[in-house]
């Protein structure tokens, strides 16, 4: 399984990079959600390094495979997440995140049908199906920072040092990452784990 891939970009599309390493080419598919944060990133710069979720993409008369690039880990748990949703598979996935991660995570905590049918492939049923499913799971992930602006035992530092990992991951300091968490623990002192951590650090930045 490749896990992470590393080269110079030999060629970019709308959802997808070639790139060269050490000679020999390897086609990323890329969410348009990621592609747009890559390039704001990677401004100037000919190279990428991207996280990959590999699987096999299954025709009547072949099996192809296929990576799929993230920047980090959150985003790809994001991917791995979303396709967790009956009918939704990665070749659709890859499709419907054309809006920034945060933004389509806060639509299904919110139960924003609306919003969520916006997304390319994604129709009304689709939409239900999708709140229905990660409705209160995918906290964390509206604290993703989409822009260039700028878990576990008992509750203890394990938590949050765990939780300031992920915030820091999204691109957020690690001074004003733990400002957060101190936060959001004082208001919820009976938070157990890592998870409840982050989707309360979500809910207090939504007020």
């Amino acid at each position: 399984m490749i896990a992470r891939i590393s080269g110079k970009i030999a060629e970019k599309g709308d959802n997808y990079l070639i790139l060269d390493v050490g000679g020999i080419s390897y086609q990323v598919s890329v969410p348009s959600a990621v592609m747009q944060r890559l390039a704001e990133l990677r401004e100037g710069q000919d190279t990428a390094t991207l996280i990959t979720y590999h699987y096999l993409q299954v025709e009547p008369s072949r099996s192809t495979p296929v990576l799929v690039g993230f920047l980090n880990e959150v985003e790809k748990e994001f991917f791995e997440t979303f396709i967790t949703v009956s009918g939704i598979g990665p070749r659709a996935a890859l499709k419907a995140l054309n809006k920034p991660i945060s933004l389509i995570a806060r639509a299904i905590d919110e139960a924003d049908i609306a919003f969520l049918r916006s997304l390319p492939g994604i129709g009304e049923q689709r939409a239900r199906e999708i709140v229905a499913k990660l409705q209160n799971k995918v906290g964390k992930f509206g604290l993703v920072r989409d822009s260039r602006q700028g878990p576990v035992k008992e509750k203890s530092g394990d938590i949050m040092e765990e939780a300031v990992a992920v915030l820091m991951q999204l691109e957020y300091k690690k001074s004003e990452a733990l400002g957060m968490v101190k936060k959001a623990l004082d208001a919820s002192p009976d938070i157990k784990n890592t998870e409840e951590l982050l989707n309360a650090v979500y809910k207090q930045r939504k007020t």
